[in-house]
Order: structure tokens, then C-alpha cells, then sequence
């Protein structure tokens, strides 16, 4: 079986692996710089940039792929996966139109409003500044501002954490639209305030089979502190539950993401590949965040960790399909991911930093390794780029467990400039999400 891999980071790294497990699917991988961890599974590989739609389809034709896995959201936005389809390669992740649940905040909202899909919130879009100025000095600056399109993660700003009064909302609201951050203008939301997991889900368009519930950590520092990541490292518990999420929430949360995948069905645009809603537990439920067309990252890594089903046949059934049936099994277990990065990540990266791994040790450690925006120099040397380096994912019977995995194998990556934010996972950061959810609720 040959399989065609889309995306360079640690997301594909784990996703490659999975994929993999499986002794006769033979990897053909393009990303725009090259993944030592991807090359030495990979069969071929192509240095190109992930939305060159005609040199990935050149390739995969060259390859005689028969199926595809696009990993990150930029690919699929200029619609990578229908040309793939069009060549005759089934693609397991989600044309351009039904990506756009991700790729526009805009149309994500609207869906959710037209067809009556619990978990919305007070949204209003702005094609302007001027507009969008207006609006906050008439209503009130206690909200949350959203770029409608791509941000990689990191565009949101929200009242009491990024801004506090109605000059630094407006001088971000200039931002988005001189940099053109996202796109397409912004949003203005109401502020939500809980805590927040992630559910991600793998479907065909019609079942829909959801995987364990994740909390991920976009801030930088110790104690959700500093500036918004592309997401320092994620935890899972054994149960497929977070210590602030009761199963009954997980559910609710289960059932939105379903009805979002109908819903794009019955609008033409069948949903095909692994989906993921962001949610804010609030006093009111769960709420959307965001929808995401494709695996979270880290939260891949937590999810492929435990998934004692061949990524390869769950890949397959989405893309002919036929999912329905069996439902991919999971391993009961808890899971502690977190990022190595260089200094300065999130405001101005440290350039030139060189990582020392033992990825052999990793493992003696019950640990696992993922390479993602690195360069190899020599056998267990590598130079990192200015953005997210290597993951370490420790697994474990509890959470506790799962994190001196992973701190056991973080202790095998050396490097004079890096950076690790170790309160996640600990029990300390848990009990502060438990008393933080408990306060929200009034005490419940």
C-alpha cells in the first residue's frame, strides 16, 4: 500500500509512524523542509512547499500513490485534497469546501447559527477596521478578537489577557487588517470563560467515532502565562476524560462535532478525515471555540499514541466510506506531550540552537520522540528552526505517570537554548483547572 503524507512537523512525524505501523504501506512524503523523522521511514521524499498543488500531485502520480494524508490546514485550503481526488488518489482529509469550517471563523459560525447547532456564541464579522472600531468603543471591549481565516494558532486576543482597554483592542483590530492576519477581516466574540479541551473525531461524512478528549497549552509559560503558541504540549487521561470534564460534557461535545459533520453533508460539502472542536467548558455547557479540519497538534500525538488500530485501515475506511462497523480501538491509558523549542519562542527565537538526542534512551524511558521543525546535522544532532522543535510523549496508567515518562525523556534532549514548559502535565497545573472550573460553575 502506498500512502502519500502532506506536512513536515511533529503532527506528521506521528501520523507517519502510524501509518507505518502497518508492514507493507511504503511512505512517500513531501513537506517543505525534510522531517529526520519522517525520512528514515519514508520511501521517497520531496523537499517542495506543502500548497504546490501541482508538484505534491506531480509526485504522487510519479509514486503511483493510491491513498493520501494531508496533515496541516494550509494544504487544504487551496485545495489540495480534490486534486488529489481528481487524479484518482483517495484522500483522507477534507476538500477545500469542507475545510472551510477552518479555514473561515466566518462560515463556521454561520453554519453552526443556520442549522441550530448548540455551542455557538455572540459573533459579528467585520470587513473593516473602522467597522470593527466602531463596534467595540459602542458594545465594550470584554471580548475575544478572531482573524476570520488562518492565524497557524495564534491570532486570537482576548480581553484581560492580550488587551484591557479600547486602545490596545483597536490597535490589533489595525493589525489584522494591515498585515492582513487571516485574511478575510475579524471577529468579534463574546468572552468565554472555563476551560478549554479539544475533541478530535474521525469520520467519513456519515459515522462519526470520536477519540479522547485532550487539553492542549497555548501559552508559552509556566502557569498560562506569556504569549499564545502554536501549542507547548498537551495531556490525556486514561479514562478518555480530563479532570474537569464530566463524561456527560464529552458527549454533548461529541454530539456538536457530529452534527457539524452532517450539517456540511446536507450543504454539499461531505466531510472526510479527522475533524476536531475546540471547546470552552463555561456554566452554560460547551462552547465552539474553533473547528478544525485535520488533526490538533499537539493533540495528534496523544491520540496516535493510544490507537491500537491500524492508522492505515482508520485512514482507508474514512476515505472509501465505510466507516461504520468496528470502531477503532484505544488503549487505556493517560498521555503527557510537551515541546522543545528555542529560546525566545513566541517573541523573537533564538537562531543557530543545536539539539542533542538519544532517541534510543528516549524510549528505554517509556517515552517517544517527535522531530518536527529541525534539521539533522549528524546522528543525533540537529538544528532547530525559529519555531517548535522536538516533542516527547510520555504514557503511563495516570497522568502523574504519563509526565515522569516524559520528563525522563525530555531529560535525553540537550541544548545550551531550549526551552520546555514543564508544569504541564503535573498535578499542580490539574488542580488548578479543577479549582478554576469550580469557581466558574459557583462552587459545583
Amino acid at each position: 500500500m502506498k500512502f502519500l503524507l502532506v506536512g513536515g512537523g511533529a503532527r506528521e512525524h506521528a501520523l507517519g509512524l502510524a501509518l507505518t505501523k502497518t508492514p507493507d504501506v511504503k511512505l512517500f512524503v513531501v513537506s517543505k523542509h525534510k522531517n529526520p523523522g519522517l525520512a528514515a521511514i519514508a520511501k521517497q521524499y520531496l523537499v517542495a512547499d506543502e500548497t504546490n498543488v501541482d508538484a505534491v500531485v506531480k509526485f504522487a502520480q510519479k509514486n503511483k500513490v493510491e491513498w493520501a494524508v494531508v496533515g496541516p490546514e494550509a494544504p487544504l485550503a487551496v485545495g489540495l485534497s480534490d486534486r488529489l481526488r481528481q487524479s484518482g488518489i483517495h484522500a483522507c482529509s477534507p476538500t477545500k469546501a469542507a475545510a472551510e469550517i477552518e479555514t473561515s471563523k466566518r462560515y463556521m459560525r454561520e453554519l453552526l447559527a443556520k442549522h441550530k447547532i448548540s455551542g455557538n456564541v455572540r459573533s459579528v464579522a467585520y470587513d473593516s477596521a473602522a467597522a470593527a472600531k466602531a463596534a467595540l468603543a459602542k458594545d465594550g471591549i470584554d471580548v475575544a478578537l478572531k482573524p476570520v481565516g488562518l492565524t497557524g494558532g495564534k491570532g486570537v486576543r482576548v480581553f484581560g489577557d492580550h488587551f484591557t482597554d479600547l486602545a490596545g483592542a483597536s490597535q490589533y483590530v489595525d493589525e489584522v487588517f494591515a498585515q492582513r492576519i487571516g485574511g478575510e477581516g475579524i471577529l468579534i466574540e463574546e468572552r468565554l470563560e472555563g476551560e478549554e479541551f479539544t475533541v478530535q473525531c474521525f469520520t467519513d461524512g456519515r459515522t462519526v467515532i470520536p477519540t479522547v478528549a485532550v487539553q492542549d497549552h497555548k501559552r508559552l509559560l509556566a502557569g498560562d502565562e506569556g504569549p499564545n503558541t502554536g501549542g507547548m504540549g498537551s495531556y490525556s487521561q486514561a479514562d478518555g476524560l480530563l479532570p474537569f470534564l464530566p463524561k456527560k460534557v464529552f458527549e454533548e461535545a461529541v454530539s456538536i462535532v457530529r452534527r457539524i459533520v452532517l450539517a456540511l453533508g446536507t450543504e454539499g460539502r461531505t466531510y472526510v478525515g479527522p475533524i476536531y472542536g475546540q471547546f470552552m467548558l463555561t456554566k452554560d455547557g460547551p462552547k465552539v471555540i474553533e473547528v478544525n479540519a485535520r488533526f490538533g497538534d499537539p493533540e495528534a500525538m496523544n491520540v496516535l499514541a493510544l490507537l491500537q488500530t491500524p492508522y492505515a485501515d482508520v485512514a482507508i475506511r474514512m476515505s472509501e466510506h465505510r466507516l461504520g462497523g468496528t470502531a477503532p480501538r484505544f488503549d487505556s491509558l493517560a498521555t503527557v506531550v510537551k515541546y522543545v523549542v528555542p529560546e525566545g519562542y513566541g517573541t523573537k527565537p533564538a537562531t543557530g540552537v543545536e539539539i542533542k538526542v538519544n532517541a534510543a534512551k528516549v524510549r528505554s524511558h517509556g517515552a517517544e520522540v517527535y522531530f518536527a521543525n529541525v534539521e539533522e546535522k549528524a546522528k543525533g544532532r540537529y538544528a532547530c528552526g525559529t519555531s517548535r522543535a522536538i516533542a516527547v510523549l510520555g504514557r503511563g496508567e495516570t497522568v502523574h505517570q504519563a509526565n515522569d515518562h516524559c520528563e525522563a525523556g525530555l531529560a535525553e534532549v540537550k541544548g545550551e537554548r531550549i526551552f520546555v514548559r514543564h508544569d504541564i502535565g503535573t498535578a499542580t497545573l490539574l488542580d488548578r483547572r479543577v479549582k478554576h472550573m469550580r469557581a466558574v460553575l459557583g462552587g459545583k
